[in-house]
């Protein structure tokens, strides 16, 4: 090999590894869903103020729900037998992990279910109780209004992709909002400890 096609060579390498750098957010997103977390992430979004109904059958707004409060959202569907019970019970896992002032004053947990035909308050009634969720600091809820859900959604990066037999394809996560309603953080729903940490260095005090 000649210097002239040595230098070419050197060239082509280095602009590939530029163009991957710059593509892939500086190596931090190797997946178009890394691509989208991070980006939300940067965005930090507002989430629209949908109506809730929840396992309790009470309607009532985010802000209504919200009161101030920090919210730890999961979107799920009762139906589901893959990834939804896990999500649930990581979720339940952070839940008992932070301490008890802060979730009675600080935050709010909430699964929204994104079938809200199936899952009627009866369903979520029955299915909070497989996660231990009190239906008051954790509640289960639909959003009936099916534009007020796909906004939701999509401000959130969140993929629901049904298929012919009432199931869904769907993305999975924690979403950290702050008391503004705009989003924190996109969490890795299997990094348990490390959604409590985040939680607890925002808000304060100490994991029990």
């Amino acid at each position: 090999m000649t210097n002239h096609e040595r230098v070419a060579s050197v060239v082509v390498i280095l602009f590939g590894f530029v163009v991957f750098f710059i593509g892939t957010d500086g190596f931090q997103a190797f997946t178009t869903e890394q691509a989208r977390t991070n980006q939300l992430i940067k965005e930090q979004p507002q989430i629209p103020n949908v109506l809730l109904e929840d396992s309790k059958s009470r309607t009532y707004t985010v802000e209504d729900l919200q009161q101030d409060k920090y919210l730890f959202i999961t979107f799920m569907y009762t139906n589901c037998a893959t990834v939804c019970p896990q999500l649930e019970r990581n979720m339940q896992e952070v839940y008992q992990q932070l301490p008890s002032s802060i979730v009675k004053e600080d935050i709010q947990f909430l699964s929204i279910s994104f079938d809200p035909e199936h899952d009627d308050p009866e369903t979520l009634e029955k299915y909070r109780t497989y996660f231990d969720s009190d239906g008051e600091t954790w509640r289960m809820a639909r959003i009936n209004d099916q534009q007020a859900l796909d906004d939701l959604l999509n401000q959130l990066g969140v993929v629901v992709i049904p298929d012919d037999y009432g199931n869904f394809q769907h993305n999975t996560a924690f979403y950290f909002v702050d008391r503004d309603g705009y989003l924190v953080n996109v969490m890795d729903y299997t990094e348990i400890d490390q959604a409590v940490e985040q939680i607890t260095s925002v808000i304060g005090g100490d994991p029990v």
